[in-house]
């Protein structure tokens, strides 16, 4: 699948970190509905991703330290999760009988057509645009 679970959780952290403000996971998970278990899994690959800082301490947090001007939703589910596909054929490491070199799956063409569609119009568009103001 395109987007998972982790891929939405993990803009919708961004969302809640939208207004530069330093959030405790506690308190991102009750923004934005995130269980727990995921949230810190999910600020760890934003944090490698450069993506949000964390603060240890009484006044600790995160926050975003990437303007939202200079990433996008492709951007983030990336940062998620490393191999974006929307079927299991569009793997690499996926081998398909019905797909060979000598008759290409028509199935497998389209669905990489569609895929490749949906990742230019994930890169179309920053975060900044997609958060009200």
């Amino acid at each position: 699948m395109l987007l998972t679970k982790e891929c939405d959780y993990g803009l919708r952290i961004i969302r809640a970190l939208h207004d530069n403000e330093k959030r405790t996971v506690q308190t991102i998970c009750e923004m934005e509905y995130i269980p727990h278990k995921y949230a810190y899994k999910i600020l760890k690959k934003l944090q490698n991703a450069g993506f949000v800082q964390n603060r240890r301490g009484p006044d600790g947090g995160y926050f975003l330290v990437k303007p939202l001007d200079s990433f996008t939703i492709y951007d983030v589910a990336t940062a998620v999760n490393e191999r974006l596909y929307i079927s299991e054929c569009l793997r690499d490491d996926k081998e398909c009988p019905r797909n060979n070199g000598a008759a290409p799956c028509t199935v497998h063409l389209e669905l990489a057509r569609l895929q490749s569609l949906l990742v230019e119009e994930m890169k179309a568009k920053t975060i900044e645009e997609l958060i009200p103001h």
